[in-house]
């Protein structure tokens, strides 16, 4: 079960952070014993939302306070009209929802989008970051061509009369594996809600273009190593991070490590769960004192 609590991000902005449980109960009588576990605040990637992360919040509930944000624009946030979807928002609300809930020092485990907000603000508020977690993200720029793509994919969604037309398309074939992927297609199924004219998504298209224009053109690694916590960059085998890229940001990192993931590709969490939460589990274990 995850309990819901809302916080207010940067301008005023309403969040949902989802709080899972212990799924043996321990603590589950006595909030103060919730509160004495090392915080951990998870952070999905561009289209995701805090549910994404159920299945390792509540691995992670036995021995951490384990939170979820969907982060503005996602999930049951609030999705402002007018924005903004900067960068420098998206890292002021995760810092406002570690202060708010009382998490820090926090453990930040982020997923591409996510996990860039995670590092920028590890390097800008050490005093909150105890360890970092850096799934599938890369420091390097990806550009305008790639900023035309994803505006060329978003225009080729087909109506979706249901949800098993959304686990059909989105799953037919991942374009980074070049296969079918049952997982990617559950990942988005869980975006879309059903209206009686069919399916559509929880986010706005046009927000998440904005909200990726806002770091695609620029490389980050200066931010990366200014990082000074214990971190793990993460990824799968045929994720989007390449194994070169990723060792250069462990060695960019004063305190880096590297890990990956087989058979698996962007959404490790999602298609190898196991595998996923052995290594984020092994990785916290040694750093992060219980």
């Amino acid at each position: 079960m995850a309990r819901r609590t809302d916080v207010t991000g940067a301008d005023g902005v309403r969040l949902a952070a989802w709080e899972f449980a212990d799924p043996l109960g321990a603590g589950a009588a006595d909030g103060c014993a919730e509160d004495r576990k090392p915080g951990v605040l998870l952070l999905h990637g561009l289209m995701g939302r805090a549910a994404h992360w159920a299945d390792t919040a509540r691995r992670l509930s036995a021995r951490h306070r384990a939170v979820a944000l969907d982060q503005r624009g996602h999930g049951s946030s609030e999705k402002p009209a007018d924005g903004p979807f900067t960068r420098e928002v998206y890292v002021r609300d995760a810092e406002a929802a570690i202060e708010q809930l009382g998490l820090a020092p926090v453990t930040l485990v982020g997923h591409a989008m996510g996990a860039l907000t995670a590092w920028q603000l590890a390097a800008r508020r050490p005093d909150l970051v105890r360890a970092l977690v850096i799934s599938d993200m890369r420091a390097s720029a990806l550009g305008a061509a790639s900023q035309r793509e994803w505006a060329d994919w978003f225009a080729s969604w087909p109506a979706f009369p249901t949800l098993a037309d959304v686990h059909t398309w989105f799953g037919a074939e991942d374009p980074w594996l070049e296969r079918p992927n049952p997982s990617r297609g559950a990942f988005f199924a869980d975006v879309m809600t059903e209206h009686p004219d069919g399916c559509r998504p929880v986010f706005a298209p046009a927000q998440m273009l904005a909200s990726r224009e806002t770091w695609v053109h620029d490389a980050h690694w200066e931010e990366l190593a200014l990082v000074e916590c214990p971190t793990l960059v993460i990824r799968g085998l045929d994720g989007q991070l390449g194994r070169a890229e990723a060792q250069e940001m462990v060695r960019v990192l004063p305190r880096g490590q590297y890990a990956e993931v087989a058979d698996a590709g962007h959404f490790i969490h999602y298609e190898q769960p196991e595998g996923w939460f052995q290594a984020l589990d092994s990785f916290l274990s040694a750093v992060v004192p219980v």
